[in-house]
């Protein structure tokens, strides 16, 4: 009896222990994800305050307000271009996402499904693309960029996309910049992720007749969809969030991203933080709703390639 009277006191200890335990680590990812979301939260606080009320109380933007209201919206919609920040993202945007995942996807498939004497030397050198700053790059990369295509005879095909016959303050060249950059880490993921893949597919395929491109288009792509889902939600976030290479390579502020088109905002002497956090509230949304869109597939695509059978 008292043998089962201690069997049953332990139960009991290991229970609320482990509910002591499960009702601390909430509280503490309770508070990270606070931590996390403090400054959009403040930024959506200071978007619905007014200037005015800001600065006539001693405490400034740590006061409580008189008043909320969606008039900084308004007048950000009403004073500047947004569609046509919003038009320049998406023109930047969703071609280089296409052209990363395309390039990368195929270069996966070629060093995962094939054994040949370079695939590993391959995916060594589009991985170290990754360890370099692209900041160190910026002083060859403006001046290749400013050389007219009369000098630049090995890609004629871009002088059908530029207006002024160089690659500088255009789409093309921010679109070739961020395919260059983030085509290493796609090509990692989607390489470690095909490996997982039976290999009996690809050689079953190749008994039917199938070709490389019919393996890799009708079997490969398709059971890819969830790594591609969410490689597509990190890249819209990272290529729609650049600021740097979007400020350097673009002198015509008619053509910026939203993001950088948000320094447009910034006067000489004086800048309203409550307009600048409404604006950037408006450009914040595109990702919240991407990420809500594709929440499913870059929650699972967290540990892709983590296994592998």
């Amino acid at each position: 009896m008292s043998v089962t009277v201690m069997a049953g006191q332990r139960t009991t200890h290991n229970r609320a222990r482990r509910r002591l335990s499960r009702v601390g680590l909430h509280i503490f990812l309770s508070v990270l994800a606070f931590i996390f979301a403090w400054p959009l939260l403040y930024a959506l606080y200071m978007s619905l305050r007014r200037y005015g009320d800001i600065v006539a109380n001693p405490n400034g933007p740590f006061s409580l307000p008189s008043t909320l209201s969606l008039d900084n919206y308004t007048f950000v919609w009403n004073s500047y271009p947004f569609l046509g920040y919003y038009w320049n993202t998406a023109v930047i945007t969703i071609p280089a996402l296409i052209l990363t995942l395309w390039i990368s996807s195929m270069v996966a498939f070629a060093i995962s499904k094939y054994s040949w004497r370079f695939n590993l030397l391959v995916l060594m050198i589009f991985t170290a693309g990754n360890l370099l700053p692209p900041q160190v790059i910026i002083v060859p990369l403006f001046r290749l960029y400013n050389l007219t295509f009369a000098n630049l005879p090995a890609i004629p095909v871009l002088s059908q996309l530029s207006d002024n016959g160089r690659i500088y303050d255009q789409f093309i060249g921010l679109i070739l910049i961020h395919t260059t950059f983030q085509t290493g880490f796609c090509t990692f993921v989607l390489s470690n992720y095909m490996k997982t893949l039976s290999k009996e597919l690809v050689e079953a395929a190749m008994m039917d007749g199938a070709g490389v491109f019919t393996i890799y288009r009708r079997i490969i792509l398709p059971l890819c969809t969830p790594a591609l889902a969410a490689l597509a939600t990190l890249l819209f976030t990272w290529i729609y969030n650049d600021f740097f290479w979007a400020l350097m390579l673009f002198k015509s502020g008619d053509k910026r991203p939203i993001t950088a088109a948000l320094n447009n905002l910034s006067g000489q002497f004086f800048t309203d933080p409550t307009v600048v956090a409404a604006a950037s509230i408006m450009a914040a949304i595109p990702t919240v709703v991407v990420y809500l869109l594709l929440q499913r597939y870059f929650v699972s695509g967290l540990t892709l390639g983590s296994a592998k059978g």
